[in-house]
Parts: structure tokens; C-alpha cells; sequence
């Protein structure tokens, strides 16, 4: 097989991404897409691109698109990214959603996504137990969801390197974290346990219409990895997610005021976080 694809190939390639995931690969990301993908038509003993492409577009089990789709995802996360978003969650944030009128005894219900190798899904849970005194009084559940199965399966292991808890206090990782083999970290079982962890894709329609009803929904630094139709379609499944009177945090460099009307934004000391109106 030849070592490098065409153009007409790479733009094949990029369009049927695109339509299956929301995510678009532009020029500059060309010598990155080759490589992943030439390594994966080699692996599969395909004889060219075309032959190779044709299999996946029609193979009923889509275990190669989801091969592609966890080689093709940046995961690079850490513990406590952006500290002061989990601050608002529990200084401000949380407090407001118990005595929201007509909430009731139901559980509060809190996603994130992507939750990628499951540093932000345990940072919001280490983040409720240090730091947030209702946890002793109100149901919390924790959901994490990613488009990749294979960084799914390492956060259900929940094995971290020095990178990843470099930021982690001291006696936050004495309390919660074991040291294993490799001067890696693996946190607590019940931690682990506490958050579950499943494939969802802002692109698919069946995997949206599965979140519903959270009261606060983490999608940081996804919406960049999107044109503008897509993110349109993102927020709108963001927002359908979300319960009357939910928040939606985003990364520090993303803002959606200018493409949707929809969310009212709401502007705490520490962060600025999108709410859905409660009525």
C-alpha cells in the first residue's frame, strides 16, 4: 500500500468524520490525520485507502469507525483543570440548585463530557467531598461520557501519572489515591465506583436523546473542536440535557452567547457559567 494518502483521500476521509462525529479536520491537521490513519489501514491488512474506507462506511458492527475515532481524539487532561470552575460548582452553584422552587427530594444529577481518561468526572467528586457540606445531606450522581472507548476503559481504571495529579493537594492525593507500580497513582475504589462512565456523541441523535434531566453538565474545550453547525447542534443537545434552571460550564475559551439565545449567562466571582432558564 502506498505511504501517503491523496487529497481526494484525506477529503473523503475528513467529510465522512465530520458527518459521523461533528468534528472537523481542516489542512493543518493533515500530517496528524495520514499518520493515524495509514497506521490503521495497515493494521486492518487493507489493500489501499479506498478498499479500507469502503469497509468502514459499511460495516454493520462499527468497531473500526470507533477504532478510528480513539486514535483520531486528543485526550489531555489533568486533575483540577481550570480550579476555579469547581469552586463556583460548590461555593455558589450547587447551594442554588437545592432551593430552586419544585426541586424536590430527586437526586442531583451532574454529567461530564468529554470525560476523556476521567480527571474532570473525579475532580468534580473529589472536589464535593473536600468542599462542599451538602454532599452530607444530598444525593449527588455523576455520569461520564466520551466518544472514546478505549480512554473510557482507562478511567474506569483510574491509574494516573505524576502529570495528572501534579496539581492535587497533598493531602487530597494521601486521602483518595494509592500508589501503584510506575510511581502512578490509582484513586479509591469507592471513587471509581461512585461515577458511571458510558459512550455518547453530541453527533448522534440516539445518544443525545439519552442525557436528560442533569442539573449540571461539564462540556469543556469539545465546542472548539467543532464548525459552527456543529456546535449549534452540540448546544441544542446541551440544552436539551439540561433540567428547567441547569447550568452548563464551558472551557475558558469558549463562549456561545453570540450563537445561541437560549441560555441566560450567569456571572459568578470565579467563572462565568450558561444556565438554563427554569421556565
Amino acid at each position: 500500500m502506498k505511504a501517503s494518502l491523496s487529497q481526494q483521500d484525506f477529503n473523503l476521509f475528513r467529510e465522512f468524520f465530520y458527518k459521523k462525529t461533528g468534528i472537523e479536520f481542516d489542512d493543518s491537521k493533515r500530517y496528524f490525520v495520514d499518520k493515524r490513519l495509514l497506521k490503521r489501514i495497515e493494521e486492518t491488512g487493507a489493500k489501499s485507502f479506498r478498499d479500507y474506507f469502503i469497509s468502514v462506511r459499511f460495516e454493520s458492527s462499527q468497531k473500526e469507525f470507533q477504532n478510528i475515532v480513539n486514535v483520531m481524539t486528543v485526550n489531555e487532561t489533568y486533575f483540577y483543570r481550570e480550579d476555579h470552575q469547581f469552586k463556583t460548582l460548590t461555593q455558589q452553584v450547587l447551594d442554588e440548585l437545592i432551593s430552586q422552587p419544585n426541586r424536590g427530594a430527586a437526586p442531583l444529577r451532574i454529567l461530564s463530557l468529554p470525560t476523556s481518561t476521567g480527571e474532570e468526572p473525579y475532580s468534580i467528586a473529589l472536589q464535593l467531598i473536600e468542599n462542599w457540606p451538602g454532599l452530607d445531606s444530598h444525593d449527588v450522581e455523576l455520569d461520564g461520557a466520551d466518544i472514546d472507548t478505549d480512554v473510557l476503559e482507562r478511567a474506569q481504571n483510574g491509574v494516573y501519572n505524576q502529570r495528572s495529579v501534579q496539581y492535587l493537594p497533598p493531602d487530597v492525593l494521601d486521602r483518595h489515591f494509592t500508589e501503584v507500580a510506575g510511581g502512578r497513582y490509582q484513586i479509591s475504589e469507592d471513587i471509581r465506583d461512585a461515577v458511571n462512565l458510558f459512550k455518547a456523541n453530541l453527533s448522534n441523535r440516539d445518544d443525545c436523546r439519552k442525557l436528560r434531566n442533569y442539573d449540571v453538565i461539564f462540556c469543556r474545550n469539545l465546542l472548539i473542536y467543532f464548525d459552527d453547525k456543529s456546535r449549534q447542534t452540540a448546544i441544542n443537545a446541551l440544552y436539551d440535557a439540561l433540567r428547567p434552571g441547569g447550568f452548563l460550564f464551558l472551557g475558558h475559551s469558549e463562549s456561545i452567547s453570540r450563537m445561541t439565545s437560549l441560555f441566560e449567562v450567569r456571572r459568578f466571582p470565579n467563572s462565568i457559567v450558561y444556565q438554563r432558564p427554569l421556565s
